[in-house]
C-alpha cells in the first residue's frame, strides 16, 4: 500500500496550484492520466480575468456583476465575491512565478475584451494563456519536487470511503497494469470536465468524467450537471477551440449571406455577448438554413484585423486553422460551429473546496475538489470566458490551504487494502471475460451523436426522453462489448473502456437533469420552456444515485449583493 498525507487527482492548473500550497508542510502525491504539462488546462487560449484596470478603470464589483449576470443569476454570490477579489493578487503571483504575459507599450500586463465582460480584463499570453500558466506552475512544482511525488500515467478508479470520511483512492499504473491502493489523510479531485460525451467538443481526450462519476458512485450528488457550455467557435467538424480572443480582438461572425447576424440577438454586445447567447444565435442561423454553403457552420471573419495583429495576438489559432482546415485566417474566414466546451456543474463543494453531501452543507471529511470537476457555483448557469483559468487557480490554491489545515496532525484512516483492490480487479476481470459482440467504438460514437443532437445547444422534452432511452440501451450494449487487448502492459484499450463506462453514466445524469429543469437559463436552453422561471427553478439541482434511479433534490442559490433581474445584452 502506498501512503501520502494528501493525494491530488489531476495535474492541471487546479491540481498543481493545490499541490504547491499543500506541499508547504505535507507529503503530497499528484496522480495524473497524462504528463502534467499535457493537462487540458494548457488548451485554454484567450486569457485569465482580473480587474487590474490596465487599459481602462475597473473594479472587482464590476467583475462580480458581469459574472453573476453572465451566469443568469444562478451563481452563489458569496463565492463569486471572494473569487473576483482574489483575481488581481493571483495574476501578480503567477507573473512572479514566471508566467509571461503579453504587455502594453508602457510595460503593463495587457488586457483584452472578452464576451460578457463590460471592461477589458482578460490578461493574456498571446493566445496560449493556459499553456503559459500551466508551464509556470509545472516549473514551480519541479522546484518543490522533494515534497511532491508525481505519478504520471496512472489511472484513478475509485474512492475509499469509511462512513463520513474519505481515506484514499484505488488506482492503477497504466504502464504496468498493476492495481494499487493509495492511503491518504485527504484526497483532492482536480479531474476536469466531461466534454468528451459530445461529438463536437473542444475537450481533450482525457476529459471523460472519471472524477465526478467516482464521487457519484459513493453517494455524493452532482450539482447542476444540466449546465454544459457550448463555445461559439469550434473549428467546423473538428470542435477544436478557435479562441474567443479572436472576437475580443475584433473578428466578426457572418452567416451564409455574409450578414453580421449578432445585431439580431445581442445588439449592445454583438460578437462579445456571453457564450451561451452567441452559440444559440449561431445554431439558430444554421437551423434557419443560413449556414455557410448550406453546411452546419458560420464564418468567423478575421482578415480585416491585419496580418501584423493576427501574428502578434493570435498566432496559435491561425496555425490551428491552417493545420486542421487548410485555411489561413489572415486571408480567409474560418468556418466554425458551437462546440461542447465547459461543465458549469460538478461535485458540490463549499467555498473552501470541501465536498458537501446536501443542501445543508454536510461535509465529506477528507475529500476536497477544485477546478472544472467541482461546483462551487461561481459560474452559475453560464461561465464567462477567462473566468475558468481564474477558477482553477483561485480554488486550486484554496483547496491546498483547506487540505493543509484539515490534514495537519491527522492520523490515517482505516483501509482494507485487499478488499478495495479486489473490487477494482473484479471490474477488470468483468471486462476481460466478456465474450461480447458489440464494438466499444460504435457505442462511444452513438453516445456522442445522441448527446449532440438531443441534449446539445437546444433541448426539449421529446428529444431528452429519446436521449435517455438511447443511453440506457447503450449501457446494455456496453455490457456486451468485446475487448481485443487482454494484456496488462500499457493496455490503453481497457482504460478507454472504463472511461466510456463513466461517460455513459455522466451522459444520463446530464440528460435527466436537463429534463427536470423546465426552463431556459444560461447554457441550458429548452425550446419547450423558452423563458427563465425564477419562481420554480431559481435553485441548484442536486442529482443523487439510488437503487430506483436518479433522485433530484434542490439547493438554494446564495444571493447577496445583486438581486435577480432580467438578463439582456
Amino acid at each position: 500500500m502506498i501512503e501520502h498525507d494528501v493525494v491530488i487527482i489531476g495535474a492541471g492548473l487546479a491540481g498543481m496550484r493545490c499541490a504547491l500550497e499543500a506541499s508547504k508542510e505535507l507529503d503530497v502525491a499528484v496522480l495524473t492520466k497524462v504528463y502534467p504539462s499535457r493537462s487540458h488546462s494548457g488548451a485554454a487560449q484567450g486569457g485569465i480575468a482580473a480587474s487590474l484596470g490596465n487599459s481602462e478603470p475597473d473594479s472587482w464589483e464590476e467583475h462580480m456583476y458581469d459574472t453573476v449576470k453572465g451566469g443568469d443569476f444562478l451563481n452563489d454570490q458569496d463565492a463569486v465575491e471572494e473569487y473576483v477579489k482574489a483575481a488581481p493578487r493571483i495574476i501578480y503571483e503567477l507573473e512572479h512565478m514566471g508566467c509571461v504575459f503579453s504587455r502594453t507599450p508602457d510595460g503593463k500586463i495587457a488586457q483584452r475584451k472578452f464576451g460578457g465582460h463590460s471592461k477589458p480584463r482578460a490578461c493574456f499570453s498571446a493566445d496560449r494563456t493556459g499553456h503559459a500558466i500551466l508551464h509556470a506552475l509545472h516549473e514551480q512544482l519541479m522546484k518543490n519536487a522533494k515534497s511532491v511525488k508525481i505519478y504520471n500515467e496512472w489511472y484513478m478508479h475509485s474512492l475509499i470511503i469509511d462512513g463520513d470520511r474519505c481515506n484514499g483512492v484505488v488506482v492503477s499504473n497504466i504502464q504496468t497494469g498493476e492495481v494499487e491502493v493509495i492511503r491518504a489523510k485527504a484526497v483532492v479531485f482536480c479531474t476536469g470536465g466531461y466534454g468528451r460525451v459530445y461529438k463536437i467538443t473542444s475537450n481533450a481526450f482525457a476529459s471523460t468524467a472519471d472524477g465526478v462519476i467516482a464521487a457519484f458512485e459513493v453517494g455524493i450528488p452532482l450539482e447542476d450537471p444540466e449546465f454544459v457550455q457550448f463555445h461559439p467557435s469550434g473549428l467546423f467538424r473538428q470542435g477544436i477551440l478557435f479562441s474567443e480572443a479572436a472576437r475580443g480582438e475584433g473578428a466578426y461572425l457572418l452567416n451564409g449571406k455574409g450578414e453580421r447576424f449578432m445585431e439580431n440577438y445581442a445588439p449592445s454586445r454583438m460578437e462579445l455577448a456571453p457564450r451561451d447567447i452567441v452559440s444559440r444565435a449561431e445554431q439558430s442561423e444554421i437551423d434557419a438554413g443560413r449556414g455557410v454553403n448550406g453546411e452546419d457552420c458560420i464564418h468567423l471573419d478575421l482578415p480585416h484585423l491585419g496580418e501584423a495583429r493576427i501574428l502578434e495576438r493570435l498566432p496559435q489559432i491561425r496555425q490551428l486553422g491552417i493545420d486542421f482546415l487548410g485555411i489561413d485566417c489572415i486571408t480567409d474566414p474560418i468556418p466554425i460551429q458551437p462546440t461542447a466546451h465547459y461543465s458549469m456543474g460538478g461535485i458540490p463543494v463549499d467555498k473552501f473546496c470541501h465536498v458537501i453531501l446536501d443542501a445543508e452543507g454536510t461535509k465529506m471529511n477528507g475529500f476536497f475538489a477544485a477546478g472544472e470537476c467541482a461546483c462551487v457555483s461561481v459560474h452559475g448557469g453560464n461561465r464567462l470566458g477567462t473566468n475558468s483559468l481564474l477558477d482553477a487557480v483561485v480554488f486550486g490554491e484554496r483547496a491546498g490551504k483547506s487540505v493543509l489545515e484539515y490534514a495537519r496532525g491527522k492520523d490515517f484512516g482505516n483501509v482494507n487494502e485487499g478488499q478495495e483492490k479486489t473490487k477494482v480487479l473484479e471490474k477488470f476481470e468483468d471486462v476481460f471475460q466478456r465474450d461480447g459482440s458489440e464494438s466499444y467504438k460504435d457505442i462511444r460514437e452513438d453516445m456522442k451523436e445522441i448527446m449532440m443532437s438531443h441534449c446539445g445547444v437546444f433541448r426539449d422534452e421529446k428529444k431528452l426522453k429519446v436521449c435517455i432511452d438511447t443511453l440506457k440501451e447503450l449501457q446494455v450494449r456496453f455490457k456486451k462489448g468485446k475487448v481485443t487487448d487482454k494484456g496488462k502492459i500499457f493496455n490503453t484499450e481497457i482504460y478507454e473502456i472504463m472511461e466510456l463506462g463513466n461517460m455513459l453514466r455522466m451522459s444520463e445524469v446530464i440528460a435527466e437533469a436537463a429534463l427536470y429543469r423546465q426552463e431556459s437559463r444560461g447554457g441550458h436552453s429548452r425550446t419547450d420552456f423558452p423563458k427563465r422561471d425564477d419562481e420554480k427553478f431559481l435553485h441548484h439541482s442536486m442529482v443523487y444515485d439510488s437503487p430506483d434511479g436518479f433522485v433530484i433534490k434542490t439547493k438554494p442559490v446564495v444571493i447577496t449583493k445583486y438581486p435577480v433581474t432580467e438578463r439582456t445584452y
